[in-house]
């Protein structure tokens, strides 16, 4: 690469896009220099917003950029592999949205791809990449032995047409909301479940509008979560046989703080959508590891697929 920042294209440049490049303007080693999505009007007002120089007519015009180095792919869950494999195919290193997919096979078929041409590639779980959770972590062991986790995610939405309720685009609270409750309970157990049982609550579309499920993990260690679209509750327990460690509002990324006990533990805030930017930049150019890889999105796609399945059946589903 011929310079310390990393060239980025932006695919799909919607709510989420705009949010990640909020604090752009600090990315020590990043800069945006093209996008393209599929309305004119967004795409052109997106890049008026933070100043990109190029406007492309299509993802494909986009990953033939020779400007290019790597792209942050913004689309519905269900596009998310099929235009990574044409990132990576492109010659493209790739930050993808969370969930990558509900299958494992396209978590292998992804990475495999990567490997083989030396690109990174990483999932964007950017709650993972804030100061808080790092904080979080170091309290963990002033709980004493781990005896539960819960966590939650939900709000309310109003737009029945939007694509997080539409079964084409594998939209579903688990697959938008409960893949974060997911990927904190696997962080805190400090390994993957070996059980898992879910039930959900179908919105008219047929996707699942909430979900809730339970994670059994190897020590024994239960892990209960519920995500859903009709309330408003965030957050992430810890409860041991000492002491509970909770996280407010831990999916957001925004400092919402951490109780151990009946004490309020003061955190740091920044921003982890430039961090999980500024942490792939750094793998791109060969000074770090990507904190998420092929292990964790490969959890988080079987763990999904289990928790699916056992909604379906009616019963627990124990990870082979």
């Amino acid at each position: 690469m011929a310079s310390d920042k990393v060239r980025w294209g932006i695919i799909g440049p919607g709510r989420i896009a705009v949010r990640l490049l909020r604090d752009i303007d600090h990315a020590r080693n990043a800069t945006v220099v093209a996008t393209a999505g599929r309305s004119r009007q967004r795409v052109e007002e997106f890049a008026a917003r933070f100043g990109i120089a190029r406007i492309h007519g299509s993802y494909e015009e986009l990953l033939a950029d020779p400007g290019v180095d790597a792209v942050y792919i913004a689309l519905p869950n269900s596009l998310h592999h099929p235009v990574t494999m044409q990132a990576l195919a492109a010659g493209k290193h790739v930050l993808c949205e969370k969930p990558y997919t509900r299958r494992p096979a396209e978590v292998a078929e992804a990475f495999d791809a990567a490997e083989a041409k030396g690109l990174v590639l990483m999932e964007a779980y950017m709650w993972r990449h804030a100061p808080q959770v790092k904080r979080f972590m170091e309290l963990l062991p002033e709980v004493g032995e781990l005896e539960s986790v819960r966590s939650s995610f939900s709000f309310v939405l109003e737009n029945m047409a939007d694509a997080r309720l539409d079964p084409k685009l594998d939209g579903g609270a688990l697959m938008d909301l409960g893949c974060y409750c997911v990927s904190g309970s696997r962080l805190i157990a400090g390994t993957d479940p070996v059980v898992v049982y879910g039930e959900q609550k179908l919105a008219p579309s047929g996707v699942d509008g909430t979900f809730s499920g339970l994670l059994r993990f190897p020590s024994g260690l239960v892990s209960q979560f519920t995500a859903g679209f009709g309330s408003e509750h965030r957050l992430l327990e810890a409860i041991g046989s000492k002491n509970s460690l909770l996280m407010r509002d831990p999916w957001h990324g925004e400092g919402g703080g951490i109780r151990l006990g009946g004490r309020d533990i003061e955190t740091p805030y920044d921003d982890p959508y430039r961090l999980e930017m500024e942490n792939l930049g750094d793998a791109i150019l060969g000074i770090a590891k990507p904190l998420l890889g092929r292990s964790d999105s490969m959890a988080q796609a079987r763990t999904i697929q289990a928790l699916y399945r056992s909604a379906d059946m009616g019963a627990p589903v124990k990870m082979a």
